[in-house]
């Protein structure tokens, strides 16, 4: 109206001020602009999908931009959940195969009724140590979070738990300091409250668990080890990864994982929490961003904002450089669309472009702004040459890393 309004008080013919208003009402159309940002969040999301990467909406793209901590989980997580047992100690020593064969028996039995990976290796290695129809029925079966499981098995409570300060006995405190010198992880057998043995299990780290790290650290990002294993064991691990002590919390439990974001986040830190089980879910839903591997528990997968559907924990670096490069490809759609409309609509208002001119440059922004958009889907993260180990770092370990203690 003011562009219409200034030409027919300038004396100019009604025919001519109409046709410059409309070119103006044509140009000022906001179609790049309402096109930029959701076209290049939709590619950049179906992109995502391409390379294992589901993220729920547009939220977790930008959260995902501004993380600059990220807190890892390790069983499932940096290492491939895999559990072997690699030891069983009893009381009476490593010699008396007896007493090892019948502590395991109603460890195996106990450990029927859990979920959890190292249940799951314990009952696999008794059935197949033992025999198939060796393990006996459990009743009354507990799984407590953080700590571990107990039931009654032919009339005797036994336990399965994560070591606790306690002094043990010889045997079992010399099989306890092994398990953590071989970055295993040991867990205690208890029958009607009495220690009787001590189980190790290794886990393998992930191949790319690592270059992961190495990636996260050259991205700007500070990789954090929580973990529910003792303190030698996580050090050892870490040590593999090239995490600092300072950034290793054992000892973990679920409140403790969420404890540790909510302290992070009061720093200033914006967090990432990246698990795979039931135990890391509350830490998922209080970090900034959750990231759940593809692998793991639904409740993980449903308090996450994005699933590495690969389980690869390197795809949290490519995640990350995605929605880096998503922000840069709406900033170039907003600069071309608002750089058309300040080229055009002086040249509309001044009667340089008639309805014609203008309508074709309002469709050729909008055909620009959706073609750089569309760019993301040919996007590949660009991975760099494997990074060089630092002189006297360890070697990371194939075989028999640690694994989680229930958390």
């Amino acid at each position: 109206m003011t562009v219409l309004g200034f030409w027919l008080g300038a004396g100019a013919d009604p025919q001519v001020a109409v046709t410059v208003a409309v070119s103006v009402l044509v140009v000022a159309c906001p179609c790049a602009l309402g096109l930029a940002t959701p076209t290049a969040l939709l590619a950049a999301t179906g992109r995502g999908a391409q390379l294992g990467i589901l993220v729920s909406g547009p939220r977790a793209l930008e959260t995902l931009r501004n993380v600059d901590t990220v807190v890892l989980d390790k069983t499932g997580t940096l290492t491939t959940g895999k559990l072997k047992v690699t030891g069983v100690t009893p009381l009476g020593g490593a010699h008396r195969d007896d007493e090892r064969r019948e502590v395991l028996r109603l460890a195996a039995a106990v450990e029927q009724g859990s979920d959890h990976p190292l249940g799951r290796a314990v009952t696999a290695y008794g059935r197949r140590t033992l025999g198939e129809d060796a393990l006996p029925g459990v009743a009354g079966f507990v799984s407590t979070t953080g700590v571990g499981v107990a039931g009654r098995v032919e009339g005797h409570r036994v336990e399965v738990c994560a070591p606790g300060d306690a002094e043990l006995p010889g045997p079992l405190a010399e099989a306890l300091a092994a398990a953590e010198e071989a970055a295993h992880t040991p867990v205690l057998v208890k029958v009607d409250g009495a220690a009787r043995a001590v189980i190790a299990l290794g886990d393998t780290l992930r191949p790319g668990a690592y270059r992961a790290v190495e990636r996260m650290r050259r991205l700007g990002l500070r990789p954090v080890l929580a973990t529910g294993d003792r303190d030698a064991t996580a050090r050892a691990v870490a040590a593999e990864l090239g995490i600092p002590e300072a950034d290793v919390h054992a000892r973990c439990t679920p409140e403790g994982k969420a404890e540790l974001v909510a302290a992070l986040k009061a720093d200033g830190r914006r967090v990432a929490v990246v698990g795979d089980g039931v135990n890391d879910t509350v830490a998922l839903a209080g970090a900034d961003l959750g990231v759940a591997m593809g692998g793991g528990t639904d409740a993980a997968i449903g308090a996450a904002d994005v699933t590495l559907v690969r389980e690869d924990v390197e795809a949290v670096a490519d995640a990350v450089l995605l929605a880096r490069r998503t922000l840069g490809t709406i900033r170039m759609n907003l600069v071309w669309a608002f750089g058309y409309n300040a080229v055009t609509i002086p040249l509309a208002a001044t009667g340089w472009l008639n309805p014609m001119v203008a309508s074709a440059a309002m469709s050729v922004s909008s055909v620009i702004v959706v073609t750089n958009s569309l760019r993301l889907r040919g996007w590949q993260p660009g991975r760099p040459a494997r990074p060089a180990r630092p002189a006297g770092a360890a070697r990371p370990a194939r075989r028999a890393s640690a694994s989680e203690a229930r958390v």
